[in-house]
Formats: structure tokens, C-alpha cells, sequence
């Protein structure tokens, strides 16, 4: 997920993709656990969309 589609949606929107984004990181961390991931790559990926969306939310509260 880009930096501009997320400034784009109002916080409600970012919190529900927040906590969209966290189940899928807790998903993919077991797939890795018990070796079923196939794309070791994209834990990381999603954990970077969770502080794109954090900062976003914190720079969009602060204003």
C-alpha cells in the first residue's frame, strides 16, 4: 500500500485497515513459525503498511 492511498481515507477507514493489517501479520508470523509461508517477504511488507498507516493516523490527529 502506497503512502498516498493512505492519506487519502479519513482515520475511520485507516483504523479498520489497521486492524485488517495486524490479523494478517499475526497470520503470516504462524504461517513462518510452522513453515507453511511461502513468501517469507511479506511479513515484513505488512508490517511496514502497519507504520505507514500509524504515522498517517498520528500526522492526520496531531493537525
Amino acid at each position: 500500500m502506497k503512502i498516498k492511498e493512505i492519506r487519502e481515507k479519513n482515520i475511520n477507514e485507516l483504523a479498520k485497515n489497521l486492524g485488517e493489517k495486524r490479523i494478517e501479520a499475526q497470520g503470516l508470523a504462524f504461517d513462518i513459525s510452522v513453515k507453511q509461508a511461502k513468501n517469507n517477504k511479506a511479513l515484513g511488507n505488512t508490517k511496514k503498511d502497519i507504520a505507514r498507516i500509524l504515522t498517517v493516523i498520528r500526522e492526520k490527529t496531531n493537525i
